[in-house]
């Protein structure tokens, strides 16, 4: 089980009461903030060894032909990691296999965020959602304005994303001056963003589907849905294999794979097997018999007698089971996302050849789309939307916030590394020359527009936050 820590700063707003519904919220988003936030640190470093392994001669030939290495798990003629009867290249099994787990934990995290989250009250839900709106539809329109008449104007969702773990990571080295209803303000902004990436992915980016596939995946799902709302299956094995079926299947079934990890979480049931005071109870029952050993004895043993081990074993079985497998599942796949998962994409996807591009590329054709869309279209598009949300009264301002900062997180919104370069990878498959050029361009956009979003939003950040210490005045 994970302990509890204090509030950040040590905070503790009367509405927060212990208990209440706002506490559950504020816990939860705090521990999601903490979570992504240092992850960002080894994403940005992940990058940066993939740009300087890429335009190193010495290395750029083995870190480019590794990745068109083929992956196997083979049992018999059964290949789990193959796709229409090949298998897959390192480079497929990254961004096909191992991103299926990341959108995994996406689909975790939004559950528990409808249910519990930010997302479960309409009114809190409201502003970030319609900044999100804003921040996917003034992106794509400024990228179309741009791509116009061209060959890459199918990559319109490419400036459309928010990196999570980028734009958090940027907020964490300000400390304590960022309100906390900034950041997570950002986070549930990011979360939404990733719902209208988990729909453009599955909405414009299937093959030609084979419908026997895709029926033996909707079994499997059935099957999980189930297992946790009938049978009260509590097992993560269980979810996990069965998980494992759906993937493959939706991999062969024309269906781009990671969807199958958003789909498989959403079966994932969020209620424990004990109430927290049914719990409570068997704790206090076994801790009892220790109680009534002789206390010189306890402190003089080594070795627990056979009694003393079945209470411990009692004690471990509960905890398990007052914790809900969708809690258990994102609370133990978020190391293994955060610090292997992504910067592994990022290292994999984030090589690109500087040596020989022409300066003009930056401020030209589907690199200038990119970095419009997120320096401009994002920061645009969530401030504007935030702004007219709250004017007319639907939604409140995130507290001790002003719109100057609100402007500032609206720029961290354009870091849309992660995400944007999956959806490159998508759109242009890299099969010809022509392709190859527009994503090594596309992934040249990314990278600076990320970089300039993320460095405007700190340097603005920096200038209106408050000092330590101080608060600001809230603006209507």
């Amino acid at each position: 089980m994970s302990s509890i820590h204090p509030t950040p700063g040590g905070l503790n707003p009367p509405d927060f009461e212990k208990g209440g519904f706002a506490h559950h919220i504020f816990f939860s988003a705090r521990r999601a903030i903490a979570s992504h936030a240092t992850g960002g640190n080894v994403l940005i470093l992940a990058t940066l060894l993939a740009l300087i392994v890429a335009n190193v001669p010495a290395f750029a030939g083995v870190y480019n032909s590794f990745w068109n290495l083929p992956m196997r798990l083979q049992i018999g003629g059964f290949n789990l990691f193959s796709h229409a009867g090949h298998p897959m290249t390192v480079l497929q099994f990254i961004n096909d296999a191992l991103m299926a787990i990341f959108f995994f934990t996406i689909g975790l995290e939004i559950k528990r965020e409808v249910l519990v989250g930010e997302l479960s009250s309409f009114r809190q839900a409201l502003l970030p959602i319609m900044a999100a709106i804003g921040g996917m539809l003034i992106p794509v329109g400024l990228y179309l304005l741009f791509a116009r008449g061209t060959d890459y104007v199918d990559g319109a969702a490419i400036p459309m994303a928010t990196d999570i773990a980028f734009s958090l990571g940027i907020l964490a080295l300000l400390g304590s001056r960022v309100p906390l209803s900034l950041k997570i303000f950002l986070t549930t902004l990011a979360v939404v963003d990733d719902i209208g990436g988990i729909i453009v992915i599955a909405a414009f980016y299937s093959s030609h589907i084979e419908i026997s596939f895709l029926g033996y995946a909707a079994i499997g799902l059935l099957v999980l849905l189930a297992g946790g709302a009938w049978l009260k299956i509590q097992s993560k094995m269980f979810y996990s294999i069965v998980g494992v079926v759906v993937w493959f299947l939706v991999l062969n079934s024309g269906i781009h794979p990671t969807i199958a990890g958003v789909l498989v979480a959403f079966c994932v049931p969020s209620v424990p097997v004990y109430e927290p005071k049914r719990y409570i109870k068997i704790i206090r029952s076994n801790i009892r018999e220790f109680n009534e050993e002789d206390d010189e004895l306890l402190e003089r043993r080594t070795i627990l007698t056979h009694e003393q081990m079945d209470r411990l074993k009692q004690i471990e079985s509960a905890s398990d089971r007052v914790i809900s497998p969708l809690q258990d599942m994102e609370d133990s796949l978020h190391p293994l996302v955060n610090y292997l998962i992504i910067p592994l994409f990022a290292f994999a996807n984030a090589g690109i050849y500087l040596l020989d591009i022409n300066p003009v590329t930056i401020v030209s054709g589907i690199s200038l789309a990119i970095i419009v869309g997120l320096v401009v279209g994002k920061a645009v598009g969530i401030f504007l939307f935030s702004w007219l949300t709250v004017k007319m009264g639907l939604a409140p301002m995130p507290d001790r916030s002003t719109w100057a900062q609100m402007g500032s997180v609206a720029l961290l919104g354009g870091i849309g590394f992660t995400v944007s370069l999956f959806i490159a990878n998508l759109t242009f498959d890299g099969s010809t020359p022509e392709s190859l050029a527009m994503l090594n361009d596309a992934k040249l956009g990314i990278v600076v527009g990320s970089l300039l979003s993320g460095i405007l939003g700190y340097l603005m950040l920096r200038r209106t936050l408050p000092a330590e210490g101080a608060e600001p005045e809230p603006e209507d």
